[in-house]
């Protein structure tokens, strides 16, 4: 497996680096209880953090039922469950300064990582709610870490009461999807016709949620 990711002119550094996550993090209130935070350029340095992920992760393939058909899943994934072997330090390292940040609002820790390889603007991931689990009754949060190309994330209440949001994450985004989101909103990553490399979505979870 083969892809070119064009290298980030303010990534010329030695490797990844977080920085403070509450500088430049904004909370954009939604409605009926969600929320979505977003902090862009929380990671710098991101390349090499992508290159690694991108070699190293044992991407899987998955197909699934549709219909009458079964398909291909329009993107490469692999779950990280809780205790399992993080494939890059920089990721033990986000999850726990994610889990320091939110765990007085959030009442417990990240413990997942479930990571999306989106290879190029034909790779997508459909409206959907993150509610296997706990979260299909629960307030919870999902944060995801994006590496590579830019891609826009599309947000819209489920049942069509308030305007779509659309955010566009970049290189070392951050989004974090809270609060009632994952039941009452849905997001999606749509294709596009647009020349773009490959992304890395990475997500944090707590226990019990996918």
């Amino acid at each position: 497996m083969s892809f070119a990711m064009q290298g980030s002119l303010l990534d010329l550094d030695d490797g990844p680096t977080l920085h403070e996550l509450s500088t430049g993090l904004t909370r954009h209130v939604l409605c009926a209880g969600a929320w979505v935070d977003l902090r862009p350029g929380w990671l710098t340095g991101g390349d090499a953090l992508f290159d690694v992920l991108h070699h190293d992760v044992p991407w899987r393939a998955e197909r699934r039922p549709m219909y009458d058909n079964v398909v291909d899943v329009p993107r490469l994934t692999k779950f990280y469950d809780v205790d399992e072997p993080l494939p890059h330090p920089m990721l033990v390292t986000v999850r726990e300064a994610l889990s320091d940040y939110y765990q007085a609002e959030l009442g417990e820790r990240f413990v997942t990582a479930g990571l999306c390889l989106y290879r190029d603007g034909r790779d997508s991931v459909a409206w959907h709610g993150d509610r296997i689990g706990r979260s299909s009754q629960e307030d919870t949060m999902v944060a995801i870490l994006s590496v590579g190309s830019a891609r826009t994330l599309m947000l819209r209440r489920r049942d069509g009461g308030a305007p779509s949001r659309r955010l566009a994450l970049g290189h070392g985004d951050l989004v974090v999807m809270g609060g009632s989101c994952q039941r009452t909103w849905d997001h999606a990553i749509p294709k596009t016709a647009k020349d773009v490399g490959p992304r890395i979505s990475i997500q944090f979870r707590v226990k019990g949620v996918r």
